[in-house]
């Protein structure tokens, strides 16, 4: 089993075989809380326009995501996984957009089968990309905007490719590395938008026994528990 680790929107390009597109703060964090709050689906897009089109059209319900970190004019909720935990999802198409994460899954167009991944789902990730039995798996860390590659999406690739090859990993540690990094940010005054509450849930490991699948279905991309 060959076990490929790219980064940014060139590694998303280039990921080939079973790909896991890795976003923890936050967009796959935010989208593992709207599916186990009951979504019936989360349609991934890369643009604002196309995101408020699709809601505009009856093709989904609400607009989620962010530009720059805040909520676009026009969206329902930005891009936090402790702005949504209390919402019902119940049966919603959710359309998501983001910098990095949903932009990495529209990227990854050479996936024989794509994963949304971030730490809260990361067994089950694992588990569905063995699952796979791809000559190639690829782990894809978005970083911030899809620019610069950031520590807790490195992490998270390496612990997958850990659990990928039978070991246990750490979650205590990676929780640790990445919290003695940059996240500073979070406790920001000039950015409300990053909410320090959004790490606690983003590091809780394996908070989620499911994985999100991505699949195309007429011509969009759409994200579904598995």
């Amino acid at each position: 089993m060959d076990i490929w680790i790219g980064s940014l929107l060139e590694g998303a390009q280039q990921a080939r075989g079973a790909v896991a597109i890795i976003d923890v703060f936050r967009a796959f964090t935010t989208a593992a809380v709207v599916l186990a709050n009951g979504a019936a689906r989360i349609i991934m897009v890369g643009a604002v326009d196309q995101a408020l089109a699709l809601r505009s059209d009856g093709v989904g319900q609400i607009c989620l995501g962010e530009v720059g970190g805040s909520a676009p004019p026009g969206f329902d909720f930005g891009n936090s996984p402790f702005e949504v935990p209390d919402t019902d999802f119940n049966g919603k198409t959710v359309i998501q957009r983001t910098s990095a994460g949903t932009r990495g899954i529209v990227a990854a167009r050479h996936a024989e089968r794509l994963y949304a991944a971030s730490l809260v789902t990361a067994s089950a990730t694992a588990r569905a990309l063995l699952s796979h039995a791809a000559n190639r798996i690829s782990l894809v860390a978005m970083g911030n905007e899809a620019i610069v590659r950031s520590d807790e999406d490195e992490l998270c690739a390496l612990h997958l490719r850990n659990r990928l090859e039978g070991r246990p990993g750490n979650p205590a540690a990676v929780r640790d590395v990445i919290l003695a990094g940059d996240v500073l940010r979070f406790h920001d005054p000039t950015r409300p938008y990053l909410n320090e509450k959004d790490v606690g849930i983003a590091l809780d490991v394996d908070r989620y026994d499911f994985t999100i699948r991505v699949t195309l279905e007429e011509g969009l991309l759409v994200a579904r528990r598995e």
